[in-house]
């Protein structure tokens, strides 16, 4: 006969083992300092595409800060593998992986030495930060129909607010009729905070003579920064704003490595937050801070944003190079490049060495 002593150890193991995955869950579904995987961002994307695909995402492909400051995890890829990142995501196969990769090393290596230079990898980097854009594009004109159903080529803010908010559940024709009575909207306070946020980018995409109505092209840089060098400087006022502790409207490395309050809930959570610190900290003082003298300005942010800088563009292609040139050469070779391929694809390839045997 089983004791009762047994049993309630039993109980009691089982608790604590319940207990232990509840922590670990908790430590790595923070939604603070780390990125998601890049399938999970992939989801995540689309899921907005058809929620609200006429509001500016989250996540921009090609640029290297996210909304609230945050760094771009998969910026590298992005930029390395262009529209094909897409590929990468919905195929997991190694061998097919390999000869994909293998493909694009024989596209960068354009002068056919077996080894890339940091200039082909610049040239690389914008064209396929030149897709993103095309793509953006591309998508832009579907979006702007949508928000201008009479074809006049010009959406006033009423018209796309009408949209966003159908968008969120509401009726079309009572918040139409309401916006054209001037009545007041029963708004939630989250609602009504991205409204405000979005009025404020809407009014700034708004170029000089201003009208109070977008075209293609403004919509285009209302949802896109990245399309407008005026966009791209209010985001990165934005991105100031929200990190800028002393108000001076610089960026110090301890203003930009320094962690939202409360996010650090125990030992393991700690650990994560440690690793996020420290890449910050060498992404400010390595690539950011231009002139190395402790401070970021505007100037400085923008010019580190821009995708099509082409300074950028090579100072990118170095850093790349330099995480897989592991015989120090300043070239990246294809036996590298496969070594190191989740750095540049996100996806790990086994037995690379024999890839390389069999490939020569």
């Amino acid at each position: 006969m089983v004791s009762v002593k047994s049993v309630l150890c039993s109980i009691a193991s089982l608790y604590v083992a319940c207990f232990s995955v509840f922590v670990l869950v908790d430590v790595y579904a923070r939604p603070t300092n780390n990125s998601a995987a890049r399938h999970d961002k992939a989801n995540a994307n689309a899921k907005d595409k058809d929620d609200n695909e006429i509001q500016p995402p989250n996540h921009v492909n090609g640029l290297k800060l996210e909304k609230g400051g945050f760094l771009n995890k998969d910026f590298h890829q992005e930029v390395f593998l262009g529209k094909e990142i897409e590929e990468f995501e919905e195929d997991s196969e190694p061998v097919k992986n390999r000869k994909k990769l293998i493909s694009i090393f024989e596209k960068v290596d354009s002068n056919v030495d077996k080894k890339i230079s940091a200039s082909e990898m610049q040239r690389w980097i914008m064209e396929k930060t030149e897709e993103h854009f095309q793509q953006a594009a591309k998508e832009n004109k579907m979006y702007f129909k949508t928000v201008d159903p009479d074809g006049d080529g010009q959406v006033s803010w009423d018209e796309y607010r009408i949209k966003f908010l159908v968008s969120k559940g509401f009726d079309e024709k009572q918040v139409a009729e309401k916006i054209k009575n001037n009545e007041e909207l029963k708004i939630d306070e989250e609602t009504q905070e991205v409204l405000d946020n979005l009025k404020d980018r809407w009014f700034q995409a708004d170029e000089h003579p201003a009208n109070h109505l977008l075209n293609e092209d403004e919509f285009l840089a209302f949802l896109h920064p990245e399309h407008s060098r005026g966009m791209l400087t209010f985001m990165v006022k934005e991105i100031i704003r929200d990190l800028d502790q002393d108000g001076d409207k610089t960026l110090t490395v301890s203003e930009f490595i320094s962690l939202p309050v409360g996010t650090v809930e125990n030992q393991e959570a700690q650990d994560i937050d440690d690793d996020w610190v420290k890449e910050r900290r060498k992404e400010f003082e390595e690539v950011i801070d231009g002139d190395r003298d402790g401070i970021v300005t505007m100037d400085e942010l923008v010019e580190y944003m821009d995708p099509m800088n082409e300074f950028s563009a090579l100072n990118e292609a170095k850093q790349m190079i330099a995480v897989a040139d592991e015989n120090q050469d300043h070239y990246l070779e294809l036996e590298e490049i496969l070594k190191y391929s989740e750095y540049f694809t996100g996806s790990k390839l086994m037995n690379y060495a024999q890839s390389v045997h069999e490939e020569f």
